[in-house]
């Protein structure tokens, strides 16, 4: 890096490090993605033990919609860039689609804080919540360019260094100052920091030099990843739903209680992400073959009976060392949450098929198709908490998550099978005819 400051060029550098390593690759990877998970679930433990549960409660709304901030800001590139085999677009061109996307989430943060109307203290946390989570975002692209060239170690390592800095800045600044704006916002600078330090030049030196800026790429990348960015943000509106309902019903506590439960189900899911998003290019070019299609379906359903014994696992754990360890972390009863603990694993469950399910379609290039999937869903998703949370508070905000969850889950297994039963009449006419 100092030798490209002399030089006055990032990109014009030779790369340092080794691409197609691949047990390196999944190490970092489940590295990144590990301490990338923690940061929400150890923030909240802190933040409770220094802050007490309705502090903790409020940061973790905070982080909820920063999560939403981060998803509006990927606008669903990082599938489509990584599978950008012959690059289509150039880097250069996903820079600045992902750039307009950030400065877009923030100003959309900014907005939201306005019409709640929160106090000087909810604003603080929210706005250092709300660049760290930008920052994420916008980071994914340059971290998507180390994976698209068969560096995805460096990725990893970009992940895991501006994710353990969140924890210990966020961490130290609470524990001295008691205040949880200041630590949110300390945060906030330390992630630009590594954005600005690593994860850029990590991107610009480790990679061949991008094509330059082609405005038609830019706007195409808006176009082609609207179906991908308007599912992924339905999505999550979808998971947050009972958590939105519940801040303008019920105490702030319960924000942290939901999250807490939430926590495992979230390790399913990242455990699902470790197994197959390391795998996305090369299941890109398996379909992309049409002899080994057959093998492509295999790996689907293999992948899916994965999920159900990652499930299984994770709630025999809850319910033997896991409620109790919760307890112990936080300092709060949760042993009256066992019920509900049972039923948030089954949503993680859940979630994580949903999640896989969606990145196969995105590979088929068929993430439009599910669109109205993602709409009746969001629909159920407004009215189920509406009437569980007003009924039953934090029960019905769990009961509902995991009723809407399954919904999708049902939905979007009959649209896969009709995706894959059409590609099949479209390479096989004789097929349709029949």
């Amino acid at each position: 890096m100092l030798q490209a400051v002399y030089e006055g060029s990032l990109s014009d550098q030779e790369a340092e490090y080794q691409e197609h390593e691949t047990t390196r690759d999944y190490l970092w990877n489940t590295a990144g993605t590990a301490v990338w998970g923690m940061v929400f679930p150890v923030l909240s433990i802190v933040a409770t033990q220094l802050a007490g549960a309705e502090g903790a409660g409020m940061f973790a709304m905070a982080f909820v919609t920063g999560t939403l901030l981060m998803i509006a800001a990927g606008y669903g590139v990082r599938t489509h860039q990584v599978s950008d085999l012959d690059e289509d677009a150039s880097f250069a061109s996903y820079q600045v689609n992902r750039w307009l996307t950030g400065i877009a989430a923030f100003v959309i943060g900014l907005l939201y804080c306005t019409l709640r109307d929160y106090d000087a203290a909810m604003m603080a946390i929210s706005l250092g919540v709300y660049v760290y989570k930008v920052v994420d975002g916008v980071a994914d692209v340059y971290e998507g360019r180390l994976q698209q060239a068969d560096k995805l170690y460096l990725a990893g390592i970009s992940q895991t260094i501006r994710s353990g800095l969140a924890i210990v800045s966020f961490s130290l600044l609470l524990l001295v100052t008691r205040d949880l704006g200041v630590a949110s916002i300390a945060m906030a600078v330390v992630t630009v920091a590594s954005l600005v330090l690593v994860t850029i030049p990590l991107a610009l030196l480790e990679t061949e030099r991008s094509a330059p800026i082609r405005l038609n790429e830019v706007t195409a990348l808006f176009r082609q990843c609207l179906p991908l960015a308007a599912a992924l943000l339905l999505f999550n509106l979808i998971e947050s739903m009972p958590k939105f309902v519940m801040e303008g019903t019920l105490a702030y506590e319960n924000q942290l209680y939901f999250n807490a439960l939430y926590f495992p189900a979230q390790a399913i899911l990242l455990t699902v992400g470790f197994l197959y998003k390391p795998q996305l290019v090369r299941l890109t070019s398996i379909w992309s073959n049409p002899r080994r299609r057959r093998r492509f379906d295999l790996i689907v359903v293999a992948m899916l009976t994965v999920v159900v014994g990652i499930s299984v696992v994770a709630g025999l754990f809850m319910a033997w060392l896991g409620i109790p360890l919760m307890s112990f972390l936080y300092g709060l009863d949760f042993e009256r949450f066992r019920l509900l603990a049972y039923l948030m694993v089954a949503a993680g469950g859940v979630t994580a098929a949903i999640d896989f399910l969606y990145a196969i379609v995105c590979v088929l290039r068929r993430a439009g198709d599910v669109m109205k999937l993602y709409l009746i869903c969001f629909a159920a998703s407004v009215v189920a908490p509406l009437i569980l949370v007003n009924l039953l508070g934090l029960t019905g905000a769990v009961a509902s998550y995991l009723g809407v969850m399954t919904l999708l889950l049902f939905l979007l297994l009959i649209e896969y099978v009709k995706i894959r039963r059409a590609i099949t009449r479209e390479r096989n006419p004789f097929l349709s005819r029949r």
